[in-house]
């Protein structure tokens, strides 16, 4: 069962390690590349800062975002300014999520998000938490998939996972870290025998996630399957 309180807590705790980490760097290092081709650190900054308003807007009743032409302008904008500017952005932006996050509400409701789709409004702290975490990782400044709260990993495998069921293109696949198992994909004996894909926990949320290539994980049953982009 999702637990909008415990998510939101863990947002903010995450948050905290993000400022703290970019509060480090120099405005130099904002410019430089991120891990995400064609984005800059300033890009991702600038990014999680709005999409902490368009969720915002996802918890009032509003459109995510005014289009997905604005979305880009607004982070295309936002991406060149100062170190001090990205960090109060941050910091204004969070605080106006967990504002509206705690603000008296039916947490059972159906909410939209951008290109139609629908989510239990539960949901939508765990995933600020997956953009909070994951850009975090991706701007390249020390914090890896192996630093994740292991209790993140397991449920972004899990909704990755979940994610990807049933779609045509993912052959029938078994994700396992040797000890805990996700199924997703097509039906097993669907167009093919299953395919068992083994990892570590961080390997295969990074594959699952589009972090890493699979290089480090083995494969059975098959050939590492190729996943469509999220």
């Amino acid at each position: 069962m999702i637990d909008h309180a415990h998510d939101l807590a863990s947002v903010r705790d995450a948050t905290e390690r993000l400022l703290t980490a970019v509060g480090a760097l120099d405005n130099a290092a904002v410019t430089e590349p991120s891990r995400l081709p064609g984005w800059s650190r300033g890009h991702v900054l600038a990014h999680l800062a709005r999409n902490a308003d368009a969720l915002v807007n996802v918890l009032r009743g509003r459109p995510m975002y005014a289009s997905g032409e604005a979305r880009d302008a607004d982070i295309e904008r936002d991406a060149p300014r100062a170190l001090d500017m990205q960090l109060a952005d941050l910091r204004e932006s969070a605080a106006r999520f967990q504002e509206a996050g705690h603000a008296p509400a039916d947490w059972t409701r159906t909410v939209e998000l951008r290109n139609g789709v629908t989510d239990s409004a539960s949901r939508v702290p765990f995933r600020r938490w997956v953009e909070v975490e994951l850009h975090h990782v991706d701007l390249g400044i020390g914090y890896e998939l192996e630093d994740l709260p292991a209790d993140f990993t397991e449920r972004e495998i899990d909704f990755l996972a979940d994610r990807f069921t049933g779609h045509p293109d993912v052959p029938a696949t078994r994700v396992t870290d040797g000890t805990r198992a996700w199924r997703t994909g097509r039906k097993p004996g669907e167009h093919g025998p299953e395919v068992t894909v083994t990892g570590t926990p961080a390997d295969l949320l990074g594959w699952l996630a589009g972090r890493r290539d699979g290089s480090a994980l083995s494969s059975a049953g098959g050939p590492l399957p190729a996943l469509p982009p999220l």
